[in-house]
């Protein structure tokens, strides 16, 4: 298992080709994948499709979404993490969890220390972070780890509101 950081009450870590069922497991759910214009994953081969092809590219350049667990008993959680979009040219920051870990200060803890990642490990001069105009509880999670506000816009064909934050060290 590579871990990339820990938080006080997370371990953040590289996905592997045999995690196909937690990816399952996350976007099986219709509310976590409510508002993000993706269909709900029927298959692990599909799952297993994700992680290949969306997911495990982006290690190479040490960024990725990466596996969530709790430290109190090693519970996967969802995945939380930075990717670069070529069609955009920038580092995005997203986070995805399971209902079960909803309203508890994880995404938060997530994308704080993945933010401190981007500019403190990887010297990452921008980081855009956005969340569907409807879903106020991932607006929370960007407002809280001082994210800015620049606009709202369409981006994969849904109405977002889009954050960016500078690389306070640069």
């Amino acid at each position: 298992m590579k871990i990339i950081f820990e938080t006080p009450k997370l371990i953040l870590r590289q996905f592997t080709e045999a995690d196909a069922p937690l990816i399952l497991s996350l976007n099986s759910d219709p509310e976590v994948v409510k508002y993000l214009h993706e269909p709900t994953l029927k298959t692990v081969e599909h799952a297993a499709q994700i992680i290949n092809d969306i997911i495990l590219p982006q290690y190479k350049n040490n960024l990725g979404r990466w596996a969530i667990h709790t430290k109190d008993g090693m519970n996967f959680i969802g995945w939380c993490g930075l990717k670069y979009r070529p069609e955009l040219d920038e580092i995005d920051l997203g986070y995805r969890l399971m209902q079960k870990a909803w309203g508890k200060g994880f995404a938060t803890e997530a994308a704080q220390h993945s933010l401190d990642y981007g500019f403190e490990k990887l010297n990452l001069k921008m980081i855009t972070g956005r969340a569907h105009i409807e879903n106020i509880p991932s607006i929370k999670v960007l407002e809280k780890i001082g994210m800015n506000f620049i606009g709202e816009g369409i981006v994969d064909d849904c109405p977002v509101r889009t954050y960016t934050k500078a690389n306070p060290n640069i």
